[in-house]
């Protein structure tokens, strides 16, 4: 193993020893000149020796260093979140399952309730209520938050709306020319902005769950300052919400997860060459659905048909994904799609067709390793995509396979989480955002001119 020291901070960072490396190449140099064969032995003993098990600590040699046992492992602070205590009327209430007084928060002695009895589309933007009920849960040790009963420990605030949900079942219900989510909206931003906490920090420190494109339409633009959890940045504008200050997070897959995938020949075994089933008539960026389908849907080994949106639909969808080497994922209505995740659980390599998308914890995986991207010009190419997919060879296609097997639990919402899930992955997505929270709230406490500097 490499030696570790320890940092200021309590941090654990292991040291490679570049330049001990180098040393011991520039001795090795007169012997390679003087004896070649016997300097040759030793160069190779030396290279098999730093790249053993050894020498180099596992978790390095991962694609996945950040999630897998690197720095954020090795560094970990638990966060301090504050949970308001909203009436369950703008969370579980919305479930419609609850006989409680929905004006009461949810006490802290009763199990949270269970997804039940909703749609696949509507719990496809449930990361409010996996957050929520982490976050309610939170008394194990392991989790990277503790969640605080005195604001004034707080490192984060957590607001318990379910926006997206709010949205799916009050947005298209009209009263007037006010809908329902409108007004309940406002009563959230009510809530909060007149919060202490809101008012000492502006904001910044706030956790705000929108994930569904159309969550809190109406009264985002007011609250733009917290960390909002997105799906894509397709209905927002950098105003509002950016890279920078937000987490995107996966949809929640409404395929189930393919978890006997194990066999002897897993190329051929899938005949089906490049799967799409979903909607195909689709506004916005959703167009291009339309257009692949008069291009590639009668190709040889393509399958691109719509999709239905009830159980035998999905079981359709399911099983054709698992018999399919490519599952393509062009953008919806908005960048993103519930269909690169659907993909990724059955281990069918996506093939994203989508320009402006953003994705969930790219700063821990590299999606180029088991996914292929292509812009949305060249795939509408007649004959372009159905050749390039064509073209992969069976140990590229072998090799993306195996690394969706070993990525797709980043992708799974579950209670109680399990470390680096979807829950897991966006906890740490945000808590690396809170240093430079810290940093501007605490300039702006000691300013005494307005800041000079384009935050």
């Amino acid at each position: 193993m490499i030696p570790k020291v320890k940092i200021f901070g309590g941090c654990v960072v292991s040291i490679i020893a570049l330049g001990a490396a180098a040393v011991c190449v520039s001795l090795m140099f007169p012997l390679f000149f003087a004896e070649e064969s016997r300097s040759k032995g030793i160069l190779f003993d030396f290279v098999k020796w730093s790249t053993s098990s050894n020498v180099i600590d596992n978790s390095l040699q991962s694609p996945d260093v950040m999630v897998d046992g690197g720095l954020d492992s090795v560094c970990e602070q638990q966060l301090k979140v504050y949970v308001y205590e909203f009436p369950r009327r703008f969370n579980f209430g919305i479930l419609k399952h609850t006989q409680v007084d929905l004006d009461l928060p949810w006490p802290d002695d009763e199990v949270p309730p269970p997804w039940a009895h909703r749609s696949r589309v509507e719990k496809s933007h449930s990361v409010e209520y996996w957050l929520l009920v982490d976050l309610l849960e939170g008394r194990r040790g392991d989790k990277q938050f503790i969640r605080v009963r005195d604001p004034k420990q707080a490192d984060l605030f957590f607001v318990p709306f379910f926006s997206s949900l709010c949205y799916d079942t009050y947005g298209g219900k009209r009263t007037g020319l006010v809908s329902e989510d409108k007004a309940i909206q406002e009563e959230v931003v009510k809530l909060v902005v007149e919060s202490p906490y809101w008012k000492h920090s502006g904001g910044e420190d706030h956790i705000i769950p929108l994930h569904h494109p159309n969550a809190f339409s109406f009264s985002r633009h007011l609250l733009n300052a917290s960390i909002f959890i997105v799906a894509d940045f397709g209905r927002t504008v950098p105003q509002v919400s950016s890279l920078k200050k937000d987490v995107v997070a996966p949809y929640y897959h409404v395929v189930p997860t393919y978890e006997d995938d194990n066999p002897d020949d897993p190329f051929n075994s899938r005949e089906t060459l490049l799967f799409f089933q979903g909607t195909i008539k689709r506004k916005d960026n959703g167009i291009v659905r339309s257009k692949l389908a008069d291009i590639i849907r009668n190709e040889t080994g393509v399958h691109f048909e719509d999709g239905i949106k009830n159980e035998t639909g999905y079981h359709q969808a399911a099983e054709g994904m698992r018999n399919s080497k490519f599952c393509l994922d062009p953008a919806g209505d908005t960048p993103a799609s519930c269909r690169l995740f659907d993909a990724i659980v059955s281990h069918c390599v996506p093939v994203v067709l989508s320009d402006k998308i953003e994705l969930p914890f790219e700063a821990d995986l590299d999606y180029t390793s088991f996914a292929l991207f292509y812009s949305v010009e060249e795939s509408l190419e007649p004959g372009w995509l159905v050749s390039q997919l064509r073209n992969v060879s069976q140990v590229q296609w072998l090799q993306m396979w195996n690394r969706l097997k070993g990525v797709s639990h980043h992708f799974e919402y579950q209670f109680p989480s399990k470390k680096n899930d979807a829950v897991s992955m966006i906890w740490q997505q945000i808590h690396r955002k809170v240093p430079d929270i810290k940093l501007r709230i605490h300039r702006k406490e000691r300013l005494k001119i307005a800041d000079w500097w384009n935050w």
